[in-house]
Order: C-alpha cells, then sequence, then structure tokens
C-alpha cells in the first residue's frame, strides 16, 4: 500500500504549479484591429499604445504605435497619419521611415518591394526592411525586420525588432496576419 506524507503531496502540489507555469504561452497571440488607422494584425501579448509627432519629410505628423514585447523581441505597428494622400508625400514619409529604421543600427537603408495584403482582397506594394548592428552608446546588437506600406493618408511600419532573431514563425505569424484596409 501507498501512503502519501505531507512532504510528497507538498512536492505534487508544487510540480503540478510549476506544470501549469511552464504551460503559460511566451507568445499569447491576438488579433488586434484598428479602425482609425485602418488595419488589422497579430500582436504577440497585450499591447501597449503610444502616440506622439514626429518629423518626417520637414513636416510635423502624429505616429500612433501599438507594440507587444515577447521573449526579448518587440512587435510594432506604427501609424502616421498624413495631411493628404499625395503620392510624393507617401514616398517621402516611406522614405524617412525606411532611413530612420535603417540608422537606427548604423545599416544601409536597402529595401526590396513586396505587397502587402489588403483587408477586402488584392494587394498594394510596400518595402521590406532587414537591417542590423549596434544600438546608441551600448552598442547592443539589434535586428530589425519591418514593412513599409502606404495607403490612402495613411502610412505603416510593421517591425520586429529583437536581440537576436526571434523563431521564424512568430515572425510569419506577426507579418502574414498584417492587412490594411
Amino acid at each position: 500500500m501507498l501512503r502519501l506524507t505531507r512532504r510528497p503531496a507538498a512536492l505534487l502540489l508544487l510540480l503540478a504549479a510549476f506544470t501549469v507555469a511552464a504551460c503559460s504561452p511566451a507568445y499569447d497571440w491576438r488579433t488586434i484591429t484598428d479602425d482609425t488607422n485602418g488595419y488589422t494584425i497579430d500582436l504577440p501579448a497585450k499591447p501597449l499604445i503610444d502616440e506622439r509627432p514626429i518629423d518626417i519629410a520637414g513636416t510635423t505628423m502624429r505616429m500612433h504605435v501599438r507594440a507587444a514585447r515577447a521573449q526579448n523581441t518587440m512587435f510594432s505597428v506604427g501609424t502616421v497619419a498624413m495631411p493628404s494622400d499625395d503620392p510624393k508625400l507617401q514616398r517621402a514619409v516611406l522614405d524617412s521611415m525606411r532611413d530612420a529604421l535603417a540608422r537606427n543600427v548604423g545599416a544601409k537603408p536597402d529595401a526590396r518591394a513586396i505587397d502587402v495584403p489588403v483587408a477586402d482582397g488584392g494587394h498594394i506594394p510596400a518595402l521590406e526592411l532587414e537591417v542590423n548592428g549596434p544600438v546608441g552608446a551600448t552598442g547592443r546588437h539589434k535586428t530589425i525586420h519591418a514593412w513599409l506600406v502606404a495607403r490612402g493618408t495613411h502610412v505603416y511600419q510593421a517591425a520586429v525588432i529583437a536581440d537576436d532573431a526571434p523563431p521564424e514563425e512568430q515572425t510569419d505569424q506577426f507579418f502574414q496576419s498584417f492587412k490594411v484596409f
């Protein structure tokens, strides 16, 4: 006959608690829909929201950001609301955002053309940027992978910023879920 004393029972309780904690997902994906800024995306945790004025292409504009952190990786979507949908202004904002991301890690702002899905079907042209290098005074290495897209009076920056590249399936989850309205 097996007898449990208090010590083994406490050990079983501790193991059960550890098992539950170990099952907590590092990536707790949730779909975020921003009707005001016109996009939907999956983020790996409850996002923080920020908005601030920024100077882009010689004009002060507002940038709205939703960001979530998981496993030492920041997943974010920044939206710049422009005063008009002028294609020249869109291009200037895209170029400015591309250059700023690359400058953050001392890299060349090389980007390649991609297509980003539109929520109601189809695709629109965008830029994809992957850069890495040291950041700021600390010199800590960062990897930045971003999509930049303009649609109407908005320019979007979907970005993954990490010390090391996150697992590919997590990056894919983030970017493949991104759709603009």
